[in-house]
């Protein structure tokens, strides 16, 4: 008789159908004689079930990254493929985009995308196969005073706004601290300074955080202190918003932050901010993102 066993934990079925193993185990020579017609059934419709769900899954687990290239871009992209999710990546330069990520195969799909032309032509890039946004754009400093406020709130005004056309329904930001550093007294801090140097760079990022949080669609807005090449080190410390006010933290745990987000129930609208600390105590995300409560 032939046996075969599923080895699936409920949150791998729905997030991870890959991962199923079946194990073949021959106890007789002889296949059984006769079924009965409830099991046949049964194993049927489980058959037809699994199927289905797979289906489901390999045509919904796209994720649509914006600013793809950038540093913190090109880490959640990394971080999603080998999760087993495949990725559109919006950039704004293909040849670019093609040397940033010679390795990857068809898992990873590169797309025209620039946040500041408009959601229709987001529309058209993210597409109707793209089941969740992350917007990990970021300006590149120059003589162009306006290019902050182009990228950093019109941009991802445009790119939410292309969602809700879309039907899209989860959106990911990636941030920054102090954005609201007038409100907390911050604002003669010296990051909070320098950022808004460049052209406002900070009020850009909360005007847009603000329009998400009105928006509608199912938010994450992930604040991070100051950004690092570096690997992570120390452990994550993330704390409601308006909070943090100095620190460093990766870039690649920045990342893992927002792809952990995707599906962790407890992350659905909230405002977090995070840094990296080497007294921290290690804590999942489930609780890291259950312990922050929305204002």
């Amino acid at each position: 008789m032939i046996r075969r066993t599923c080895y699936l934990s409920a949150r791998h079925l729905n997030h991870h159908h890959h991962h199923c193993s079946f194990l073949f185990s021959t106890t007789s020579p002889e296949p059984p004689k006769f079924h009965s017609l409830k099991s046949i059934k049964m194993e049927g419709a489980n058959e037809i079930t699994r199927e289905a769900k797979e289906n489901v899954n390999q045509t919904k687990r796209k994720i649509f990254v914006a600013g793809a290239t950038g540093r913190t871009g090109k880490s959640i992209v990394e971080q999603l493929l080998a999760k087993g999710f495949e990725v559109k990546a919006g950039v704004r330069d293909l040849a670019k985009a093609r040397a940033t990520f010679s390795k990857h195969g068809p898992s990873l799909q590169m797309v025209i995308a620039d946040v500041t032309e408009g959601s229709d032509k987001l529309v058209q890039a993210i597409g109707d196969d793209s089941e969740a946004v992350i917007c990990a754009t970021g300006f590149r400093p120059g003589l162009n005073l306006f290019a902050p406020w182009k990228v950093e709130n019109l941009g991802t005004v445009n790119l939410v706004e292309a969602c809700c056309k879309l039907g899209v329904k989860r959106f990911i930001l990636i941030s920054s601290i102090l954005v609201n550093g007038a409100a907390m007294g911050q604002m003669l801090n010296p990051a909070y300074l320098f950022l808004n140097i460049f052209g406002l760079t900070l009020v850009a990022k909360h005007k847009a955080e603000n329009h998400i949080r009105k928006s509608g669609i199912n938010y994450t807005i992930i604040r991070p202190a100051g950004l690092k090449n570096e690997p992570p080190s120390g452990n994550l410390v993330m704390e409601p918003e308006d909070t943090l006010y100095d620190g460093t933290i990766s870039r690649d745990l920045v990342a893992e932050v927002a792809v952990e987000a995707l599906d962790l129930p407890e992350a659905s609208y909230k405002v977090v901010e995070i840094v990296s600390r080497a007294d921290a105590p290690e804590r999942t995300y489930e609780d890291l993102f259950g312990s922050i409560k929305q204002k």
